[in-house]
Parts: structure tokens; C-alpha cells; sequence
């Protein structure tokens, strides 16, 4: 996978680094998902193909008006100081801010103390997302374009509330840019 989506490892290194400078320590969390976004619709098509050999299911929905893949992976990746994550998501271009490409954010599942943890950091985060009425999360936005978003379920979890299953390989296909 590191063939696919860069140094992962280096990438989930600097972002807990650059919290810990915000005193925020994930120490005790886990993981939802690492986030990557492509610069073309053919490099999302090429590459959410490739990743898809590496997962045992792929949910793909539309959402902002272009479709994002939540692939979930065969085996857990490791991102060292004894996290691992099993989550991919990949997300093509065109949106209305200035985003990364490439590895582009990481998820955190706070949980049920996902407010809370919110008021005791809000001077050190960004911003709070309104995705669905079930995804609701804070973010912490860097100087890169980089984030980091912590959410009160997994993304895999907000998945399966939102009626989907990570059950094969679903595409869409009635989309246009």
C-alpha cells in the first residue's frame, strides 16, 4: 500500500506531532480512516482499482457532487506507536476549497465525549463539519492543507447508519463532473 498512497506512516506521524504542538493527544483512540485525494478523475478511477485489490469491500456514493470511495482493507495498516487503521478513503477532485493531494486527512473516533472534546479544544480547532446528520465532525486544518477530523463514529460505522453495507464492490455510475 505504501506504493499506492505514500509514507502513511510518516504522514500519521506528523499529524498526531502537529496536535500534540495544539496539546491534543490521541493517545487511546483509534483510527477511522486515512483520507486521500487525487488530482484527476482518471487517476481516482486508476487508483481506487488498484487499492480495491488490497480490500474485501468498497462503498461508493456520491457526495458533493462526484463520487468518494470508502474502501475497507484486507489487512490493517500499521501507523506505528500502536495505531493501525483499515479504513481508505479516496476522494477525487473539484470542491470548493484548496485541499491536498494525496494523503489528505486522518480520522479519529472520539465517540460518545465528541462535544465535549470539542469545547475543551475549540481554541485549538479549526472548525466543525456538517457531513450528514450523523457525521458531524470537529477538524483541525494546517498551514499544507492537511487535516485532521474527529468524529463521534467511525466513517465505516457512519456508513452502515446511513443504510450501506460493506458487502463487495459498489460503483456508481450515474455521476458526471
Amino acid at each position: 500500500m505504501i506504493q499506492l498512497l505514500g509514507d502513511y506512516q510518516g504522514f500519521f506521524a506528523m499529524q498526531r506531532a502537529r496536535l500534540a504542538e495544539r496539546n491534543i493527544d490521541i493517545a487511546g483512540y483509534t483510527v477511522s480512516h486515512l483520507a486521500f485525494r487525487t488530482e484527476t478523475f482518471d487517476e481516482y478511477l486508476a487508483l481506487r482499482d488498484r487499492i480495491e485489490q488490497h480490500c474485501v469491500a468498497n462503498i461508493e456514493n456520491v457526495w458533493n457532487g462526484r463520487p468518494i470511495s470508502k474502501m475497507l482493507l484486507k489487512s490493517a495498516l500499521d501507523l506505528g506507536e500502536g495505531f493501525e487503521v483499515s479504513l481508505v478513503e479516496l476522494i477525487p477532485p473539484i470542491h470548493l476549497r484548496v485541499y491536498k493531494m494525496g494523503l489528505e486527512h486522518v480520522g479519529i473516533v472520539v465517540g460518545d465525549s465528541v462535544d465535549t472534546f470539542g469545547r475543551v479544544h475549540r481554541a485549538n480547532l479549526t472548525g466543525q463539519q456538517f457531513q450528514s446528520p450523523v457525521c458531524e465532525p470537529y477538524y483541525v486544518s494546517f498551514e499544507d492543507y492537511t487535516h485532521v477530523k474527529f468524529y463521534r463514529d467511525s466513517l465505516m460505522d457512519v456508513c452502515i447508519k446511513e443504510g450501506r453495507t460493506f458487502e463487495g464492490f459498489s460503483h456508481v455510475s450515474n455521476w458526471s463532473i
